[in-house]
């Protein structure tokens, strides 16, 4: 390294000449030694030539040209390295090239964005350095009248920059889509490509904007319609993509229709192309991607992807060998699209997820594609999380059809890995897989058996106690699904896993949606009149507090009714019935929903009755008897006047019982 330095030494030595005529031709040569020249950039960054090109460029005393030229050479060494950046921002660049903004020389103000540009597209450095200082943004707005050269770096700077939500607010605030619609008609195709891609991130995912841009026009012209025009087949790959994917943002936060021609007759068929295997792998990677996120939740335009240039054929492509045989010319290329391959796989997952997430035939067609299952289960354990949560997603979009659950699922033994991938996966992983597990475990599913017996019950019982909502709603879920026209067995095991603390946990949680599917799941295990008396004569107590609990409680109509529905089934238990018959103030509360306004209700809370009085069964008579003495008989009486049929109904049936 001494030997190396040495010979750099005097480069950084020249910029602390006292002569500034030689300070300047001093940076010049330091300019063109650096350039294209990674080792020359690191020596002088370790000789510390950084410190000295910013004192320069920040000294009031020194010459325009002198701060442009240095300014020139610190984007050069950014050009470098990620290392080389680091060094950068740990001599607080930044601030420094954001100070040099305000100079009133255009050159100088061009070399600093230049340099701010290269910077801020690096990985390694922190986006939040460009809204520290409030007045930053104003500014970069105001320069980007100054020349195409300002308008295509700050452009460039926003794009990076723009990193989610908060950063969109700021941005849309300072108003850069009136200050950079304009740009989207710039004589210069640079500015016009950054201009696209700075609307492509302020868009995504954000209704305000998307909105906002609808109504925007340019000459004349809607900014629609300016991005269809830049979709057409002429125009290059990338900028065919950005527009493409500002359609998709906007079509996605409802600011286009799905059924407008500019996405069913432009944007789909434009994202189906870049998915074809003449394309680069970046571009059928972002095509895929994107196409995946324009039809995720409309089943028409899923069917209509599905119909076009053979997508399902054509994604199969994805699988394999990564690049066409004639990019194979280029060794490089080759070597990248060997190593980015994964890539690939994951969006072919995303899009055959979104493909079949509502359609059983498009369902039937991907599952039919050359070794697909292989494919998912092979995807379920790569190293690449991204692949794996894809696949994952993939199954889960297959597994809503219960043609393919009783089918390839079980011929592919699909579980296993997937019980797998759910014994230490993140949560967003964890979230999808057991929404699919929830799926296998149906009653019509060949796989229920299975995963039973590989643990799946504890496992379950401890999601239902993840501070992930999803995961609790998941967890439950399944269970409710295992239980259902279960032998008495796994209703036992359940109940043994879940402990009637957690039980009570879940009733009392604060999302309604667990509060059901744990009601989903007692209805469920008090099925069957030997599984409710079993159940009953060892949970019996806590179930009924339970019951109580939630009679009493703030609930709305669906949470009740199935409240009574379980009590229903408990009144259909041979000694269960008794736990109600003793408990006066169920038998209360059961009366009270027989006058409830709610005819559901109604209905719910005479099942009870009905099943408490049948004549065939035994102590029927003292039952009636009881039930007879607290008025039931009366507003059975009542409720047989009723307009509504199937109270009517019911309870001229329950009457009958009295009479026979």
């Amino acid at each position: 390294l001494q030997e190396v330095t040495a010979s750099s030494r005097h480069y950084v030595d020249r910029l602390f000449d006292l002569d500034p005529q030689k300070v300047l031709q001093g940076v010049i040569d330091m300019k063109n030694a650096v350039i294209g020249n990674n080792k020359q950039k690191a020596n002088l960054i370790v000789l510390g030539a950084v410190p000295r090109l910013l004192y320069l460029l920040q000294q009031e005393t020194s010459s325009t040209e002198l701060r442009t030229e240095c300014a020139v050479v610190l984007g050069s060494l950014a050009m470098g390295t990620e290392n080389n950046v680091k060094s950068l921002l740990d001599c607080h660049i930044i601030p420094a090239l954001l100070q040099g903004l305000l100079s009133p020389d255009l050159k100088f103000i061009e070399a600093c964005l230049r340099c701010l540009r290269t910077i801020f597209i690096s990985p390694v450095t922190p986006e939040d350095l460009l809204y520290t200082d409030a007045t930053v943004i104003s500014h970069l707005m105001a320069l980007l009248s100054r020349s195409r050269y300002t308008q295509e770096y700050i452009c460039q700077i926003f794009s990076h920059c723009c990193k989610g939500p908060d950063h969109q607010t700021i941005l849309f605030n300072h108003g850069a889509v009136q200050n950079i619609a304009h740009l989207l008609v710039s004589t210069s195709y640079k500015v016009r490509m950054q201009a696209l891609k700075c609307f492509s991130v302020l868009a995504f995912e954000n209704p305000q904007v998307s909105m906002t841009l609808v109504n925007v026009s340019v000459d004349g012209e809607l900014l629609p319609q300016i991005f269809v025009k830049m979709l057409q087949r002429d125009k290059p790959i990338e900028m065919q993509l950005t527009s493409a994917k500002c359609l998709t943002s906007m079509c996605r936060a409802g600011a286009i229709r799905t059924d407008d021609p500019c996405i069913v007759l432009k944007t789909l068929p434009c994202l189906v192309r870049m998915c074809s295997k003449d394309r680069l792998l970046e571009e059928r990677v972002e095509g895929a991607e994107t196409l995946a996120y324009l039809i995720e939740t409309d089943v028409e335009l899923q069917r209509m992807a599905s119909i076009t240039d053979h997508l399902i054929v054509m994604l199969a492509d994805y699988f394999k060998y990564p690049s066409s045989v004639s990019a194979i010319a280029d060794i490089k290329r080759l070597d990248h699209d060997l190593k980015h391959a994964h890539e690939l796989r994951q969006a072919a997952f995303k899009l055959y997820a979104s493909l079949g997430a509502n359609d059983e035939d498009i369902r039937k067609k991907i599952i039919e594609t050359e070794n697909m299952m292989d494919r998912i289960v092979n995807g379920l354990s790569e190293s690449s999380i991204k692949v794996r949560l894809a696949a994952v997603r993939c199954l889960h979009s297959l597994s809503r059809s219960v043609q393919q659950l009783r089918t390839s699922f079980q011929d592919h033994a699909v579980w296993k890995p997937l019980m797998k991938v759910l014994q230490n996966a993140p949560n967003e992983i964890l979230v999808v897989a057991s929404s699919t597990l929830c799926n296998l475990l149906l009653e019509f599913s060949p796989s229920k058996e299975p995963i039973l017996e590989s643990g799946a019950i504890e496992l379950l019982c401890s999601l239902t106690q993840s501070e992930n909502l999803a995961l609790r709603v998941n967890g439950i879920w399944a269970l409710m699904n295992m239980a259902f026209q279960a032998e008495q067995k796994i209703k036992s095991d359940i109940l043994q896993g879940l402990s009637t603390e957690q039980l009570f946990q879940l009733l009392s949680d604060s999302d309604v949606n667990v509060l059901m599917k744990t009601l989903g799941l007692l209805r469920n295990l008090l099925s069957t009149r030997p599984h409710i008396d079993y159940i009953m004569s060892s949970h019996g107590k806590q179930i009924m507090q339970a019951v109580t609990l939630i009679l009493e409680g703030e609930h709305n109509i669906e949470v009740k009714e199935q409240t009574l529905c379980i009590l229903a089934n408990i009144a259909d238990g041979t000694t269960a019935k008794e736990l109600i018959m003793t408990n006066d103030d169920i038998l209360q509360k059961i009366k009270y929903y027989m006058s409830h306004s709610n005819a559901k209700l109604q209905l719910a809370a005479m099942f009870c009755i009905s099943n408490l009085i049948w004549n065939e069964e035994e102590g029927s008579q003292e039952r009636q008897d009881k039930l007879r003495d607290m008025g039931i008989v009366d507003i059975l009486h009542k409720l047989s006047q009723s307009s509504d049929p199937n109270l009517c109904d019911k309870a001229k049936t329950a009457l009958q019982q009295y009479l026979a």
